[in-house]
């Protein structure tokens, strides 16, 4: 089923909801994705969590995918409390929540906001919490420093060099593309349409947060995968942030770049599956 909700400032976001309204054992997955990606690149943990049972809701954030594209609102705090919004309006008290890169900041930016009360537990893909590097975190953005804070992120995503190349990345939308149909060309565009104006003010403000305080007040559970070979920062993030967590778990997924949830599937969902199904009821 796919439709929209409407944010108390008026934005339209689209969603899509799969599986069962309600099943035993069955948990109510909130799918967010990360920067420049629709909702559509969560298909491929759709079908496995749906196979396990459970309700899936994958969030298309204002500014991305099939939502409205509104020149206000770019900015973290914003698109947490959207999510908010999304979870009250469809009722939702016991969300999984998974975020992937900057959704899940969105995650943590609504945890701010809201505290846990409709978070049954959380998933962070690949998304460290803070992306500055000094004072001690040397876990963030490679190359991002507090000397170039106001500048780095103005124009676009750098490129760093490091991890996976760029032909890992095409050759996993290629996968996705696959399971979504279609002119190959076509859906890759769909999936990551690339980088829309608007939404330079919300790259930047992103890359300033320090979510690690937000993290450590989480009492639910909180899994946090990382892949070896992320283009965006070293892996050890994973550790150091379950570490904050009161009941927080890091998982590692080798050969694997950022974009974990489709740059390895099976062991990416194998992980998710397991993680929801091992949730206290």
């Amino acid at each position: 089923m796919t439709t929209t909700i409407r944010t108390s400032d008026g934005v339209r976001l689209h969603h899509t909801d799969s599986g069962p309204a309600s099943a035993p054992g069955g948990a109510t997955v909130v799918l967010v994705a990360g920067y420049m990606a629709s909702a559509a690149t969560w298909a491929l943990q759709v079908d496995a969590l749906v196979a396990a049972g459970h309700r899936v809701v994958c969030l298309d954030r204002r500014n991305h995918g099939l939502s409205d594209f509104p020149d206000h609102g770019q900015r973290m705090g914003r698109h947490g409390q959207d999510l908010h919004e999304a979870l009250e309006q469809l009722e939702i008290s016991d969300a999984v929540l998974v975020g992937g890169s900057q959704g899940a900041s969105t995650i943590w930016a609504a945890l701010d906001l809201h505290g846990t009360a409709r978070a049954r537990a959380v998933v962070s893909i690949d998304q460290t919490p803070r992306m500055l590097n000094g004072d001690g975190w040397d876990l963030g953005f490679y190359g991002y420093e507090r000397a170039d804070a106001a500048t780095y992120f103005a124009e676009s995503i750098p490129q760093t060099g490091r991890g996976a190349g760029p032909e890992r990345t095409l050759a996993t939308l290629q996968v996705l593309a696959a399971r979504v149909g279609g002119d190959p060309a076509e859906a890759i565009a769909t999936l990551m349409p690339g980088l829309h104006p608007t939404t330079l003010p919300l790259l930047q403000d992103h890359a300033l947060q320090d979510w690690r305080d937000v993290v450590a007040r989480t009492a639910v559970p909180v899994l946090v995968v990382a892949g070896r070979d992320s283009q965006y920062w070293p892996a050890e993030h994973a550790a150091a942030t379950a570490a904050l967590a009161p009941q927080g778990r890091a998982v590692v997924l080798e050969d694997c770049g950022h974009a974990a949830n489709f740059d390895q599937p099976e062991r990416f969902n194998e992980a998710l599956v397991e993680f929801v199904a091992g949730l206290p009821t």
